[in-house]
């Protein structure tokens, strides 16, 4: 087990540490302003992804008949069209989508982003196919060498341009090289066909995600769009890097653990006591991923921001903690998710994330009524924790998971995450603090070593799999 977990979580790890390298390199190179421009890009893309995401990569991992040529071959021609459209897609909603967020001088970036949707459609899938197998090196092939090519050209294009132009043609550059990589990392050759039975077949796996799509665009770019509408694009730029800074290490985590999870629990959906042990070390893995996630923020975050990107972007330091804590819940729904996906249960994920898509309507009224980013960010968490909930009621009601197994994590790392929340309205709200920081912070400690030892799940996965591990070694 350890080989291919290592080399999971250090491939995402380094593809993704390569992208941030990107973002910070561009956000220190150009303004502020410039940034929040640059940060749209994304917006515009998930939005597109957001009205075609079919979940068609999960798919060929999920289902039984994967290893199916002729699935594959109409998987990949479904896909080939879905990024045709999302590509006719953003180019026709360029201008509008500009003119929202008051920048309607860079109509001409959106329309040219058009080429990436229509890139990722002519994917090879044969990448996914081979999670199945437990062999990970092609898929990170295709996430490492397009995410590093795109860090390599930030100099040259600061050197051309130095404004939000370096942002955009280095996703252009990773798009292309995403394409390239995924056809020269497989194994079997590229076919596609346009079948309508397995066209069928993909819409009813994936209409629950491309419902779901809708409210993580939501989730994840909503509060951004009605900043950068409302606050303007320098605020949006500070948001934006918080997102990065504080959500980025939480999904690399978060998409090795589905990567490595979701074949063995597949594999073991027809054995339920099987399945519920893997399901927990599953949700506990996550739990885990979202904790460490907010003490290394609490511990090195400011420091980080300080030395890394200098002072045009202090103002982003009281954000962190809350971002850091608003992330850990969403990354907690990612276990129950993981769960409910292997037993094709796609619609869990989408009624856990409409707390978060529904708070948006909260968000831009406080905006307008002149709150902060902060504020923001609070109703935002509000949101995610009753979806937690949400999930793990479903995982329950629908799936027949014993939730008693997680409970007491559960319970624990949510204590974390309030007693950190009462760290930070100590040190930042109350001047002076009417309680010692020391005591919420040693609170805090106690609670994530008495979270850590309540994974018995997952301690136990890890150990049963070493033994076995050694038994075939020997």
């Amino acid at each position: 087990m350890l080989k291919p977990v290592l080399l999971l979580v250090s491939g995402n790890a380094f593809s993704s540490l390569i992208l941030l390298v990107r973002n910070l390199l561009v956000a220190r190179l150009i303004s502020v302003e410039d940034y929040g421009i640059a940060a749209t890009f994304a917006v515009s893309m998930a939005i597109v992804e957001m009205m075609s995401q079919l979940g068609l990569q999960q798919m060929i991992v999920q289902d039984k008949d994967g290893e199916n040529p002729a699935l594959q071959a109409g998987l990949q021609g479904f896909q080939a069209l879905r990024g045709t459209i999302s590509g006719v897609i953003l180019f026709v909603i360029a201008d509008p989508l500009a003119r929202f967020l008051g920048i309607p001088e860079v109509i001409w970036a959106y329309q040219l982003m058009a080429l990436v949707p229509v890139l990722n459609g002519f994917t090879h899938f044969d990448v996914f196919r081979l999670q199945r197998q437990m062999i990970y090196l092609p898929f990170m092939i295709t996430i490492f060498v397009p995410a590093l090519i795109s860090v390599l050209l930030i100099w040259p294009l600061d050197r051309l341009y130095g404004d939000y132009r370096v942002m955009l043609y280095a996703v252009l550059a990773q798009g292309v090289m995403k394409l390239l990589t995924s056809h020269l990392a497989a194994r079997q050759r590229y076919r596609m066909t346009l079948d309508r039975a397995i066209m069928m077949r993909g819409l009813g796996f994936g209409w629950p995600l491309l419902v779901n799509s809708l409210l993580l665009f939501l989730v994840l770019n909503g509060e951004k769009l009605v900043v950068g509408r409302e606050l303007g694009m320098s605020q949006l730029a500070l948001l934006a890097m918080g997102f990065t800074l504080t959500l980025t290490p939480t999904l690399v985590l978060a998409r090795s653990v589905q990567s490595f999870f979701l074949p063995q629990l597949s594999a073991a959906q027809d054995e339920d006591e099987r399945f519920n042990n893997i399901g927990a070390a599953t949700v506990e893995a996550n739990i885990l991923n979202g904790l460490i996630q907010v003490a290394a923020v609490a511990l090195i975050g400011p420091i980080f921001v300080q030395t890394v990107l200098g002072p045009k972007y202090e103002p982003m330091i009281p954000l962190l903690l809350w971002l850091a804590i608003l992330h850990a819940v969403r990354v907690f729904k990612a276990g129950p998710a993981v769960v409910a996906l292997a037993r094709a249960k796609t619609d869990n994920a989408m009624w856990a994330n409409l707390f978060r898509a529904a708070s948006l309507a909260v968000s831009w009224y406080a905006t307008i009524q002149g709150y902060g980013l902060i504020v923001v960010i609070w109703i935002a968490t509000i949101a995610e924790l009753l979806g937690f909930f949400v999930s793990l009621y479903l995982l329950k009601k629908r799936i027949g998971f014993p939730l008693r197994r997680v409970g007491a994590t559960a319970a624990l790392a949510l204590g974390f995450l309030g007693v950190y929340f009462g760290h930070g309205w100590v040190v930042q709200m109350q001047q002076p603090p009417m309680i010692d920081p020391r005591w919420t912070g040693g609170a805090a400690v106690v609670l994530f070593i008495l979270c850590l030892a309540s994974m018995t799940a997952l301690r136990g996965f890890v150990l049963r799999r070493r033994t076995r591990g050694k038994r075939r070694n020997g």
